[in-house]
């Protein structure tokens, strides 16, 4: 039996043999020292980053930030997971119903594609079509509806239930943010 015929899932479905793509969470602001360990160790790691401008009130600052904060991906047969569960910094591996879930490989090529570029990437709400939304700053500050797609962009959907009708209006989308951030904040 060759070496690829022994790496089959085992009974929790995990595939136990073949590196693979997965999320880990790592301690506040501890991306760039876990990337570091893991490598040492002789794993390969993606930590997307993007070029952010901080200012403060007596200079401005460009820094290197995560793109996913409190994450850094990490390739790796899952048998090897408790060395990459002993690595400082690293808190665990992202998954689902206790199992470990590895990330697809079309979307870690599709980061690696972007990085490769150097096309300026920033972070961005995890938004879907039909969320709840609301308005982060402009002129409709505040407001919340609902997120629709049309052919020529974003729209923010307000509805008037008592009636059974709604209005539209078309959004940047940079200017919405889920409304759940609002409510777990209290704002």
């Amino acid at each position: 039996m060759t070496n690829a015929t022994q790496n089959w899932e085992n009974a929790s479905g995990e595939v136990t043999g073949i590196p693979q793509w997965y999320a880990l969470t790592v301690k506040h602001q501890h991306e760039f020292p876990a990337q570091i360990a893991l490598r040492l160790k002789g794993h390969e790691t993606l930590l997307p980053t993007y070029r952010a401008r901080r200012e403060w009130s007596d200079r401005t600052v460009e820094r290197e930030l995560p793109l996913f904060s409190g994450y850094v991906f990490c390739r790796f047969p899952h048998r090897e997971r408790a060395t990459v569960l002993d690595t400082p910094g690293v808190g665990r591996i992202v998954g689902f119903g206790g199992n470990h879930t590895p990330v697809a490989e079309q979307e870690i090529a599709a980061i690696q594609t972007i990085m490769a570029s150097k096309v300026a990437a920033h972070p961005w709400p995890y938004l879907r079509a039909g969320d709840r939304v609301r308005v982060a700053r402009g002129p409709l500050r505040g407001l919340e509806g609902t997120l629709a797609e049309e052919n020529d962009g974003a729209r923010l959907v307000v509805s008037v239930e008592l009636l059974g009708r709604s209005i539209a209006v078309r959004m940047e989308p940079d200017l919405v943010a889920p409304a759940r951030l609002y409510r777990s904040a209290g704002a």
